[in-house]
């Protein structure tokens, strides 16, 4: 079969005390449902700013 790909740009607003691995699960999860595939990354943000590894607020977007 032949395939295209899609490419969003975007952000998904929760509420602030929403897990982001449970978020991206449902995200993920949703995609196969359908026999989809994703490939790539996500980054968290909070007020304007990445969120670290640290858990500490980084750059600003």
């Amino acid at each position: 079969m032949k395939t295209k790909e899609i490419e969003i740009m975007g952000c998904i607003n929760v509420p602030i005390n929403t897990d982001t691995d449970y978020v991206i699960d449902k995200f993920i999860d949703f995609v196969e449902q359908n026999n989809w595939f994703f490939g790539g990354g996500y980054r968290e943000i909070i007020d304007g700013h990445y969120v670290n590894e640290d858990g500490s607020l980084g750059e600003n977007i």
